[in-house]
């Protein structure tokens, strides 16, 4: 069983592109007072709430499993759904406070799903994977919040474009074992298979700063409401994706003994 990673914000992580183009319009378009711009306290507002919304959709997937209910319907259902609310809300920020919590949900479907068939293989896994996601977050917010790392527009560059290596790297491969009927490197519990899925989750790790910084450059710029949204859901995608990640290494190094 394989799960490719993804990130579709990857393409919006600077305000700068379509999100940008659509926020000014509003901005510009009305004169808004506070309550109506972006905070820096409503976007973690939003993204609590779409973590309670992906936990939501986790448990319910989880406590199917652990049922005997069948998954793969709510499951991988979910998985389609949420790229696809997250693809609209790319090219459709203002949409970002409809999708942004059904995307929470659905892919938490997806999440619960995954996770449960891992621990019921390898117990101990999900937690391990958990905490790992957990950790590299507080240790890039405080290494952000305390500029310990920048944000330069070089820095942006390298990592949006390892991101999109990553993504056509994962979709070439996949697409040639449906063709050509190989395996993989990736796709094993080998030394090389570990390294690729270390790199991998280090280039996620790395697309958190991005995500910090679009949030706080669209405070700082005042941005409409809705960018909270916006913000709070490009941050879940990426927590989502390293999370998966943490998943797929655990799974390597467990076979890998």
């Amino acid at each position: 069983m394989n799960f490719n990673s993804k990130n579709p914000f990857l393409s919006n992580k600077r305000f700068s592109s379509n999100a940008v183009s659509k926020a000014e319009e509003v901005h510009h378009a009305q004169i808004i007072d506070y309550n109506q711009e972006m905070t820096l306290s409503g976007t973690i507002n939003k993204t609590a709430i779409l973590f309670l919304l992906l936990c939501a959709g986790s448990i319910l997937t989880w406590w199917m499993f652990f049922n005997e209910m069948n998954i793969m319907v709510p499951a991988f259902g979910g998985a389609i759904v949420g790229f696809i609310l997250v693809i609209i809300s790319a090219f459709k920020p203002q949409y970002s406070p409809y999708l942004a919590p059904g995307y929470a949900f659905f892919e938490g479907l997806f999440i619960g799903g995954i996770s449960a068939i891992f621990e019921a293989k390898y117990p101990g896994i999900v937690i391990n994977a958990v905490g790992a996601t957990l950790v590299t977050f507080l240790v890039c917010l405080g290494l952000y919040k305390f500029k310990i790392v920048k944000v330069t527009e070089q820095f942006k560059s390298v990592v949006i474009a390892a991101t999109l290596a990553i993504a056509t790297y994962y979709l070439i491969s996949w697409l040639a074992s449906l063709i050509f009927n190989f395996t993989p490197v990736h796709y094993g519990n080998g030394m090389m298979s570990i390294g690729i899925s270390v790199f991998v989750i280090i280039i996620a790790a790395l697309n958190l700063f991005l995500d910090f910084d679009q949030i706080e450059k669209g405070v700082q710029e005042r941005m409409p409401k809705f960018m909270e949204w916006y913000g709070a859901m490009g941050l879940m995608v990426t927590l989502v994706w390293l999370y998966i990640e943490f998943l797929r290494l655990l799974l390597k190094l467990a076979n890998n003994k």
